[in-house]
């Protein structure tokens, strides 16, 4: 059931427009705990939209650190020179930290080459994303619960 309804989630963001897939990237980033409220976020997301860099979030509620974000709504594999670009815009901006998310897949080479360089760069693939997003309840509700009981023991203790 789970792959089922994460491949849903995924077929959806990509049937829609590039818009919405930000608004999709934004709302993840901020139930995952950055960026503050989305309000702030989705201001940061697309305000630079230049230099290879989609927005920006804070890291943390308080805004002590910045990442900056790439969001590629492709169907084919995203390559080592998309991420390349994105490293320099990283340095052209003086951070080490970015996400780099697509509703794709990386090439090998990419994978690799984040590895190898200075700046952290997390890729996040289509699939990935479709798994955070029913993790943290983005695009999806929950249909039903199971409760399961067991004894108390401290109620029954005199």
């Amino acid at each position: 059931m789970r792959a089922s309804i994460e491949d849903e989630v995924l077929s959806t963001i990509k049937s829609n427009s590039p818009g919405f897939f930000e608004r999709a990237v934004v709302d993840l980033l901020v139930r995952m705990g950055y960026g503050g409220n989305r309000q702030d976020a989705a201001r940061a997301m697309g305000k630079s939209g230049d230099e290879g860099i989609d927005g920006m979030i804070n890291e943390d509620k308080l805004g002590l650190d910045v990442i900056y974000i790439q969001a590629k709504r492709w169907e084919g594999t995203v390559g080592r020179p998309e991420i390349q670009k994105f490293a320099g815009a990283l340095q052209g901006k003086r951070s080490k930290k970015g996400i780099f998310i697509t509703t794709s897949s990386f090439t090998k080479e990419a994978i690799d080459y984040v590895t190898m360089i200075e700046s952290k760069i997390i890729l996040i693939d289509g699939d990935r994303m479709a798994k955070l997003m029913v993790d943290h309840d983005v695009g999806v509700a929950t249909a039903g619960s199971y409760e399961i009981k067991r004894i108390d023991s401290d109620y029954f203790d005199e």
